[in-house]
């Protein structure tokens, strides 16, 4: 049974700027996700409850930030952006 998703309202903000190619790709890795939610490296230390799954769209590799919670089987998706300042900015 997929995991039921709900987005932050940082995430819906980044979702609405990316182009409709980038934006397809990124509906592809949530379906993926959704129905396994171990996907994502888990991180540590400041982020210890976040996982991240990288995917590539337009030769350029994406993360997608989310947590989860395994009790509702719900999938958060936090963040989705370039390497550049991903983890910075989720850290605020």
């Amino acid at each position: 049974m997929p995991y039921s998703i709900i987005q932050t309202r940082r995430f819906a903000r980044q979702y609405k700027k990316l182009n409709e190619s980038t934006a397809k790709d990124l509906d592809n890795a949530v379906l993926l996700i959704s129905q396994k939610s171990t996907l994502g490296e888990k991180k540590k230390g400041d982020l210890a409850n976040l996982r991240v799954y990288k995917f590539k769209s337009k030769n350029q590799l994406y993360l997608l930030g989310y947590s989860l919670d395994d009790g509702l089987r719900l999938v958060c998706l936090e963040a989705v952006g370039t390497h550049e300042n991903f983890y910075r900015d989720i850290k605020r």
